[in-house]
């Protein structure tokens, strides 16, 4: 794929806002993970002619290449010194830990990324939002009774995926 093939304004329309939203999920600071998509689209379109559309969709490419970049930041906050060490500020955990986090983070969002759309919309409604199901209920008109059948299935799909994602990384 030669950089005429590709059409840098067409794939930041079609997958712009889904790496923005997974990369402010794992760096949880919009504005740098908006920085790390623009860093990860010039980064594509520099290396356009190495994208090889039998290996994985432009989507698959997009997203490996904003991975490496969000761990990239990741790595490069923790790098950095506090600005202030302050006794009434809480204890922070270890900064060399925040790029295994932002990783762990990043599974998980690629995990649900594999789920249906009801199926991803329980499981961040109730576990990641720590709504109840009764709220879910209200706002959706679901059953709860069917909310919970979603997220029984939901999170047993999310353990297959996250144990293929490791089965995976370890070959």
């Amino acid at each position: 794929m030669g950089r005429s093939a590709f059409d840098v304004r067409a794939a930041y329309a079609e997958h712009g806002a889904s790496l923005v939203a997974f990369a402010a999920s794992a760096l949880r600071d919009r504005a740098l993970a908006e920085d790390c998509v623009q860093e990860a689209f010039l980064r594509a379109w520099r290396s356009a002619e190495r994208h090889d559309p039998d290996r994985g969709s432009v989507r698959t490419w997009l997203f490996a290449i904003t991975r490496n970049v969000v761990v990239d930041a990741a790595r490069a906050r923790a790098r950095r010194a506090p600005v202030a060490a302050d006794a009434s500020l809480p204890e922070v955990a270890d900064p060399r830990d925040a790029p295994a986090a932002v990783v762990e983070r990043m599974r998980l969002a690629q995990a649900l990324a594999q789920l249906s759309p009801e199926h991803r919309q329980v499981v961040v409604q109730v576990h990641l939002n720590g709504r109840d199901y009764a709220d879910v209920f209200q706002e959706t008109g679901v059953a709860v009774a069917t909310l919970r059948t979603r997220m029984f299935y939901a999170l047993k799909a999310l353990r297959t995926e996250l144990q293929e994602v490791d089965d995976r990384g370890r070959r």
